[in-house]
């Protein structure tokens, strides 16, 4: 199965006046830092509001503009003239990847595996971090998200370690639903992340002082780990799938998670 949208971006491009856009290999420019100070305010607001609302739904079956979207929707009120130029450069990569689309395999293997990620003090002007997640099937997809962390955290394992709570609220949410499909599910399930200090908390039967004002996630990680439900695994940066969705990479790292996300080139009819 093939899920794809390649007339709603065409429409999307078309009714925004941009159909002589060149296409780009990337939805946001490595090292893009978007800012809310000193910018030219865009004529039509309503416009750049507009086409994010529509990038927002495109994103139920684009994974791959997740960040540039969750980006974008962060200056809906008073968005500048480098605001636009993203959603351009996301439009522009949309152009050229219109035939790109989710597939599922019939033969699958029915098992779940996640992978989370987080850029620690991102956000210029709150100094929140940013989750990502990304959880598979099998070989299939089939749920990932870019979020700011509600809080500011005060060090890189405490950012990771509110990722890692997240997923994990998704993953018990998934399971609910597979086994209402009478679909069994088999754990652990494999938890990949790529900080070290991270997934010693999570198995650290000790809270430490410096830990302490994290124990409501810290009990929910580490409940799971102990009872068996997910086994955390640590994993190379390099190799991690939900960087994806935590920051704006390289070309060639882009093209690498987007073929193990599952994203073909689907033959328009």
């Amino acid at each position: 199965m093939l899920l794809s949208q390649r007339k709603y971006i065409t429409d999307i491009i078309t009714d925004a006046g941009l159909s002589d856009i060149k296409p780009t290999t990337v939805p946001i420019s490595q090292g893009t830092k978007l800012t809310i100070d000193d910018g030219i305010p865009l004529p039509d607001p309503d416009k750049y509001r507009r086409l994010v609302g529509q990038l927002l739904y495109l994103g139920f079956t684009r994974p791959d503009i997740a960040f540039p979207v969750q980006q974008l929707t962060q200056f809906t009120t008073s968005p500048i003239q480098q605001h636009w130029n993203t959603l351009v450069h996301t439009l522009r990569y949309l152009k050229g990847t219109a035939n790109k689309c989710l597939f599922y395999p019939v033969q699958t293997d029915l098992s779940l595996l996640a992978f989370c990620d987080s850029d620690w003090a991102s956000c210029n002007f709150t100094r929140k971090s940013l989750s990502g997640y990304c959880i598979f099937l099998g070989s299939a997809l089939i749920s990932w998200k870019t979020k700011k962390q509600n809080t500011v955290s005060r060090s890189s394992a405490e950012a990771e370690y509110r990722s890692m709570a997240s997923t994990l609220c998704e993953l018990r949410w998934l399971t609910y639903i597979l086994r209402d499909l009478h679909i069994p599910v088999s754990t652990p399930i494999p938890f990949y992340c790529d900080n070290m200090t991270a997934i010693h908390i999570s198995t650290n039967p000790v809270f430490h002082e410096r830990t302490k004002h994290l124990e409501i996630d810290c009990h929910l990680v580490r409940n799971a780990v102990n009872e068996g439900f997910i086994t955390t695994t640590h994993i190379p940066s390099a190799h991690q799938l939900a960087d994806f969705f935590t920051k704006a990479i390289s070309s060639s790292s882009f093209s690498t998670a987007l073929s193990k996300l599952g994203m073909l080139d689907a033959v328009p009819p």
